[in-house]
């Protein structure tokens, strides 16, 4: 485990990292993975620091990032880098901003229970997150190559509409962003969000083979497999008791939570 002044880097396997921001209370986790011809930079954090200067100590290839979703805390650094891809229905809050959210509850955000040292020049009173154009938009079911190494794209909306996972069958790892997490509540009250498209999306993952390990965006770092089914079975019940709707509050599963 490598541990920066502002993030922790934790090698996954010899190919795999995990890029934490612990100071925050978002306890925001972005992966880097590295392949033969190029590497992949899920997410970039919450723009507190520069992710770009952890993944240029940990790689000399190419870099492409993809986005699980467009909110502040996976898009911080997106500005860093010259190749960022997105699902097409969260491109324009990429390009034009988050719908939903001012500014000011963003830097109140940003801001709050704060444990590390924040780096230099950093003012939460200044934060504007990224705003710029995407490289290209990806699909449901696309195969990203990276060299002796692949993901497959899942679009998984309900945090946000164009919410992605990255299942890379090899390893058994399946990258969940926002979908699924341990620890505190997976957000799906904003009007943004859509807890039955949500649900959808849970029974979607629960049903891939051969996960050896689950990676949320959130809070502890790796989940076993079982979470999949127990989402679900969750999603079956949420539906099945007509709650997987707005307003019916939060509601826990076995590791796991969800607030609607």
């Amino acid at each position: 485990m490598l541990k920066d002044t502002w993030f922790t880097v934790q090698q996954i396997d010899d190919v795999t990292y995990a890029i934490s921001e612990y100071g925050h209370w978002e306890r925001v986790h972005s992966f880097l993975l590295l392949g033969r011809d190029k590497a992949i930079l899920i997410d970039t954090g919450l723009g507190i620091d520069n992710i770009r200067r952890i993944t240029d100590r940990l790689t000399d290839l190419p870099i492409d990032v993809v986005t699980t979703h467009v909110h502040t805390d996976h898009i911080g650094s997106h500005g860093q880098f010259e190749r960022l891809y997105v699902h097409e229905a969260d491109r324009a809050w990429l390009e034009n901003g988050i719908a939903g959210l001012t500014i000011e509850q963003i830097r109140r955000d940003i801001a709050r229970d704060i444990t590390l040292p924040l780096p230099p020049g950093f003012d939460a009173r200044t934060y504007t997150p990224f705003c710029g154009p995407a490289t290209g938009t990806l699909h449901d079911g696309q195969v990203l190559e990276l060299g002796a190494r692949t993901l497959t794209v899942y679009h998984t909306p309900g945090h946000s509409p164009g919410h992605l996972c990255f299942w890379e069958a090899d390893s058994g790892y399946l990258f969940t962003g926002d979908l699924l997490y341990s620890g505190t509540p997976v957000y799906a009250f904003y009007p943004s969000t859509s807890p039955e498209d949500l649900v959808a999306s849970w029974e979607k993952i629960a049903a891939i083979p051969r996960v050896k390990r689950v990676f949320g965006s959130h809070n502890e770092l790796g989940l076993p497999p079982e979470i999949l089914p127990l989402a679900g079975e969750a999603a079956v019940w949420l539906r099945e008791n007509g709650l997987a709707r707005f307003g019916t509050g939060i509601h826990h599963f076995e590791g796991f939570s969800v607030q609607f």
